[in-house]
């Protein structure tokens, strides 16, 4: 095999660090459309198909819990070049999978695979920049990331129109195979590998990061805040179709134009990281999820639901998340440098597994509208508790600090 071509020295360009961390992403929200179809092909329920969202999302937690710490002793360009190989060999096997679970064992492997870029690209952005220019970096990225998801889900129901369920997957391994190809010539080694990686060094690096009450309490409220919009995308197809009486082509169409809620939200934290603190940028943006959330509920309940006040709502709630997660994410990444590959991998595992919790939680009974709106409600609602108490003990450890010195 020839040896890989050496990186130029410098930062990725940022346009292949949107690719790089759409691979992780684009899968899951292209396919949400086609679950439908995907169910009828196969013979199964609508709970069969859903797995499919939950492993996937399952897939991004757990491999995120690798790519993180290795990346830091091994380096990020190896990791992601391995991760995105897989990413497009799993998405092979989910277009020609003969069964429910053959698929579901398919779409584990592409998350896997996907998960780098998340993990990965994520880092790089902290390893090329300063703490304040890091956050406008990952709003700009988060920002530019969500054309795609945005999009995702109507390129997907017409690909279903034109193919059938698996004509998804052919365009995911195409794009899969273009970023591998893309990455090889034009990723540069970000970190500082130190060389040196056991299993016992990546248990003490977790180990420190979970010890402190302050990463944890980002991680989980961040998780929170970014995340619980995957109830309301697991259960949107059967929200819209079989509950409001709509055709399939306006769940694409709904689902995107949410996505637009989370791009403003995130061309908001953009422009306003440079005059507000990220502190009240993180609560006020989930208060305005914990709002929408509560709207949204009450809707259901007193029997007033439609499209039309679905995806208003919906487009504030992921507004809120977008001014949220890159301040999230920018807290995170600071508690602890001397593991900034594996805080970035924990967090993303945090924000996966929540996200996969809220995806099944929204599975349970005979009404999609009011399990999503519970699942958004409870989700909010401990975001934003969890993030006031990281706020607060971050004050007090400074305060703690300077009066030491």
């Amino acid at each position: 095999m020839r040896a890989s071509p050496s990186p130029s020295a410098g930062a990725p360009p940022l346009w292949l660090l949107v690719l790089i961390t759409l691979s992780g992403t684009l899968a899951m929200h292209m396919f949400v459309p086609a679950l439908p179809d995907a169910a009828r092909a196969l013979g199964v329920g609508p709970a069969a198909v859903q797995a499919t969202i939950s492993i996937y999302i399952v897939g991004l937690a757990l491999g995120q819990l690798v790519y993180g710490p290795l990346s830091d002793a091994l380096g990020r360009r190896p990791l992601l070049l391995g991760g995105l190989a897989l990413y497009a060999a799993g998405s092979i096997a989910a277009m020609l999978a003969p069964t429910a679970p053959a698929l579901i064992a398919a779409r584990f492997i592409q998350a896997l695979g996907g998960c780098a870029g998340l993990a990965l690209g994520r880092a790089m952005v902290r390893d090329t920049n300063g703490p304040v220019e890091a956050v406008r970096a990952l709003a700009l990225l988060n920002l530019m990331m969500m054309v795609g998801p945005g999009m995702a889900p109507l390129v997907g129901s017409g690909l279903v129109a034109l193919g059938g369920w698996r004509a998804v997957f052919v365009a995911l391994a195409l794009a899969g195979v273009a970023t591998l190809l893309l990455s090889w010539h034009k990723v540069p080694e970000t970190g500082t590998p130190t060389g040196r990686v056991s299993p016992g060094r990546l248990a003490r690096a977790y180990a420190a990061l979970l010890r402190s009450p302050t990463f944890l309490a980002y991680a989980v409220g961040g998780g929170c805040a970014t995340t619980a919009v995957y109830a309301f995308i697991a259960a949107a197809p059967f929200i819209i179709t079989e509950q409001l009486g709509h055709p399939l082509r306006d769940v694409g169409i709904a689902l995107g134009v949410v996505m637009v809620g989370m791009a403003i939200g995130n061309a908001l934290t953009r422009r306003l990281a440079l005059s507000m603190r990220l502190g009240r940028l993180l609560v006020w943006g989930n208060a305005v999820s914990v709002a929408c959330a509560l709207v949204f509920l009450a809707l259901e309940l007193l029997g007033y639901l439609t499209l039309e006040a679905t995806v208003g709502l919906m487009l504030l709630f992921v507004l809120g998340a977008g001014m949220a997660s890159p301040a999230a994410l920018s807290k995170v990444l600071t508690v602890d440098a001397r593991h900034v590959g594996a805080a970035a991998g924990l967090y993303g595992f945090a924000q996966m597994a929540l996200g996969a919790l809220f995806t099944l939680l929204v599975g349970w009974g005979s009404n999609p509208a009011l399990a999503s709106s519970c699942v958004l409600l409870g989700a909010a609602l401990v975001g934003q508790g969890c993030l006031q108490f990281a706020l607060r003990r971050e004050k007090r450890v400074r305060g703690e600090r300077a009066r030491g010195e």
